[in-house]
């Protein structure tokens, strides 16, 4: 194994009589490796080309926000993502406190296999915590096209981003690798890179820092003790756009493989592979935390990936936010039930083609979705609906989205009515403003259209 025997030797060229060929496919992550006999057959290695071709075109997940999105061959199917984590009440002094959760900001290798082991593009954890990865196999053959050997490898790319940090980590292991019979993988160069083929504003300049470019023979990505390489990115702030001074700059991170068959060997060479896009995103708003950068200007804001995220409310008896959880599921499964009347109403927030934005920067709009709510709240449930001051009203999509219920009023394209309203316990109501408020700001959610979120209900 690592040496070609009946042949000629990797670093010789072959003659006609003793030609030898090899193909690199660049698969999805679980791709199986396949057997010799089964490679024989040419629709299976026509198989393998099909899909290699497609991963070597860049392609950006469903969820991807902002300027990115628009970037390369977008999916059409969800990433694979955790399972939901609702808000919870907080011990403290009465009355209670309650707490969104932190979204996570880690991302083990364990746990990046284990998402990635669905031939899924991408696992969004979270904002800050992200993975993706690709699969190498090469099919070694003799002149006649029959397979005299395979050899794979799987390398994995996990991004994360520490709270309140402008510098984006990413995390490269080249991992899983094996060999079936005869193979040349000891001349097999593998080059690793990270590079950044788009960024908005273009007059923005990144740093980037650590292991890549790298460049190993198949061999010695083997025998070392943890193929582990990091870089890093990072752009510093003043460079940004945005309204409320948002101080915003995207980007699109493409992480590159690219494998070199040994001299004498024919065949398509180099190949490259590409995994799923990364879509990272820098801010330094004052009203998205740490604008200061701790007294040292050049920290301030933080990085994260410009991803859809999803506020979680649930309808259980011991969550805070109950009321406001069961008034959205109505609306979101009932919209032609709920007030105001509107058979066509269909509101936004439950999938990826359909988010909500934040409304932050424009104080007055959001004043007009309350008034427009309140307003509808006493038409349709009498001005007596707050029943002693123990109910507010409730609106759904919320005052604080440009969704609201003044939307048509400053844009004349919308549907009118196409929003819920419902008096709700008071304390209920204002707890969910409150995880609302956190969820906002712990996920760094930016006013306007180049940031979304989705709203699910649990129960």
């Amino acid at each position: 194994m690592g040496v070609l025997t009946g042949a000629a030797a990797p670093g010789a060229v072959a003659g006609p009589e003793d030609e030898v060929r090899a193909q690199t496919f660049m698969l999805p992550l679980g791709a199986p490796v396949l057997g010799l006999k089964e490679l024989r057959e040419g629709e299976v290695r026509n198989r393998l080309a099909a899909e290699s071709r497609q991963l070597a075109a860049a392609g950006t997940a469903l969820e991807t926000v902002g300027p990115a999105a628009g970037y390369g061959r977008r999916a059409v199917t969800p990433a694979a993502a955790p399972a939901p984590v609702v808000a919870r009440g907080v011990k403290a002094a009465p009355p209670a406190a309650v707490s969104y959760p932190d979204p996570a900001r880690t991302m083990p290798l364990a746990e990046c296999k284990t998402h990635m082991a669905r031939d899924e593009a991408i696992y969004i954890k979270s904002r800050f915590a992200v993975c993706t990865g690709i699969q190498v196999t090469t099919i070694w053959m003799r002149s006649n096209g029959n397979p005299i050997g395979t050899s794979s490898f799987a390398l994995y790319i996990r991004g994360t981003v520490k709270e309140n940090d402008r510098t984006i980590r990413f995390d490269y292991d080249a991992t899983d690798f094996k060999k079936i019979n005869t193979t040349a993988t000891s001349g097999q160069k593998i080059k690793i890179e990270g590079t950044v083929p788009q960024d908005w504003p273009a007059r923005a300049n990144p740093k980037l820092s650590g292991d890549l470019p790298v460049t190993k023979t198949f061999d010695q990505l083997q025998q070392m003790p943890s193929a582990h390489f990091t870089h890093t990115m990072r752009y510093a702030p003043g460079q940004g756009s945005g309204t409320g001074s948002a101080d915003v700059v995207f980007a699109v991170y493409q992480p590159v493989v690219t494998s070199t068959l040994p001299p004498g060997w024919l065949g398509d060479s180099p190949a490259v592979g590409k995994p799923a896009m990364i879509a990272p995103r820098w801010d330094a708003g004052k009203y998205l935390g740490n604008p200061t950068g701790g007294g040292n200007p050049a920290n301030k804001g933080a990085g994260s990936f410009s991803y859809l995220a999803t506020l979680v409310y649930s309808t259980k008896a011991t969550a805070p936010e109950r009321g406001v959880a069961a008034h959205i599921k109505k609306a979101y499964t009932t919209p032609g039930a709920m007030k105001p009347t509107n058979a066509n109403k269909k509101i936004a927030g439950q999938t990826p083609s359909e988010p909500l934005h934040r409304l932050f920067s424009d104080a007055q709009r959001r004043k007009d979705n309350r008034a427009r709510a309140v307003s509808n709240c006493r038409r349709y449930f009498g001005p007596g609906y707050s029943s002693n001051n123990t109910k507010d009203c409730d609106e759904f999509p919320f005052a604080t989205t440009y969704e609201g219920c003044a939307q048509p009023e400053y844009d004349v394209h919308a549907e009118k009515n196409n929003f819920s309203v419902l008096p709700v316990n008071k304390r209920q109501n204002g707890d969910a403003g409150t995880l609302l408020g956190q969820f906002y700001k712990k996920n760094r959610i930016i006013d306007g259209m180049d940031d979304g979120f989705l709203v699910k209900i649990t129960s």
